[in-house]
C-alpha cells in the first residue's frame, strides 16, 4: 500500500460539485486507509475539500504552500505545514513527499504538477505510480491526446501504460496499489 498520497487540484470553489464531491471522498478514503494526504495545503475548491474528508476522518495531513501564497491558510487541522519560496520548490516538495500521485480535476497548475511529475518517472528519477481521477470524464480529452502520442510513437509504451484513470476513488487506490 502506497503510504502518502501526494493530490494535485483545483482551488475553485465554483467548479461542479461532483468534482468537490469526488475531492473529499478520495481525502475520507486515504484518511480510513491509514494514508497520508500531501496537498498544496489551500482551504478552498477541491484543495479545501481533500483536506477536509481527510481531516474529518482522523487522517494525517500536510500541506505544502508557497510563500506568494502565505494569506492563503490551510485547511485547519493540518498535521504539517511546510513552506517553499517558489512554485518550483513547492512541486519539488509535493514529489519528494509522495509515494504515488494523483491529480484531481484542476486547470492549469494541477496539469503543469502532473506533467514535472510524468517527466521525472519518465526520466527514470522516481518510480511511482500516478492517476488521474477522471471525474464526469473531466481528463478524456487529455487522455485522447496522449493515446494519440502513443499511437504517433512519440510516447514509448512503458510511459503511456503508467498513467493510471479511473472514475472513483477506491478504485483509483486500488490500481494504485496494484502497480
Amino acid at each position: 500500500m502506497r503510504k502518502n498520497i501526494t493530490v494535485f487540484c483545483g482551488s475553485a470553489d465554483d467548479c461542479p460539485e461532483a468534482y468537490l464531491d469526488a475531492a473529499e471522498e478520495l481525502g475520507r478514503l486515504i484518511a480510513k486507509q491509514g494514508r497520508t494526504l500531501v496537498y498544496g495545503s489551500g482551504m478552498v475548491g477541491l484543495m479545501g475539500r481533500v483536506a477536509k474528508g481527510a481531516i474529518e476522518e482522523g487522517g494525517f495531513v500536510v500541506g505544502i504552500n508557497v510563500e506568494c501564497y502565505r494569506d492563503f491558510p490551510p485547511y485547519p487541522g493540518t498535521g504539517e505545514l511546510l513552506m517553499a519560496k517558489t512554485i518550483s520548490e513547492r512541486k519539488n516538495l509535493l514529489m519528494e513527499r509522495g509515494d504515488a500521485y494523483i491529480a484531481l480535476p484542476g486547470g492549469v497548475g494541477t496539469l503543469d504538477e502532473l506533467m514535472e511529475v510524468w517527466a521525472v518517472i519518465q526520466a527514470g528519477l522516481l518510480d511511482r505510480p500516478m492517476a488521474l481521477l477522471n471525474v464526469n470524464h473531466y481528463y478524456d480529452g487529455l487522455l485522447m491526446q496522449l493515446e494519440r502520442a502513443y499511437q504517433d510513437k512519440l510516447l514509448k509504451e512503458k510511459d503511456y501504460r503508467r498513467l493510471i484513470s479511473a472514475p472513483d476513488p477506491e478504485t483509483l487506490l486500488r490500481l494504485m496499489d496494484e502497480q
